[in-house]
């Protein structure tokens, strides 16, 4: 029987909070940017704030490749 890999596991876990801090950055930062689009800082903010978005969606596709890793192993 094959058992957990524990290290991957936790590693895996870590970037799950990551991905949830970006899940909560990305929108608020969005919203900040629509809210003030008369601001010289609008187009800078709008990118940095969809850059958080797409960081969130490739963070959570990574984590769980990891956590399938360490659930499975390499095959």
């Amino acid at each position: 029987m094959k058992r957990t890999n524990r290290e991957l596991f936790f590693k895996s876990l870590k970037y799950f909070a990551y991905t949830v801090l970006l899940m909560f950055m990305a929108p608020t930062v969005i919203y900040q940017a629509f809210k003030n689009q008369t601001h010289p800082w609008y187009w800078p903010v709008l990118i940095l704030g969809l850059l958080l978005a797409i960081a969130a969606i490739i963070m959570g596709f990574y984590s769980l490749k990891i956590i399938m890793k360490s659930f499975f192993g390499d095959e």
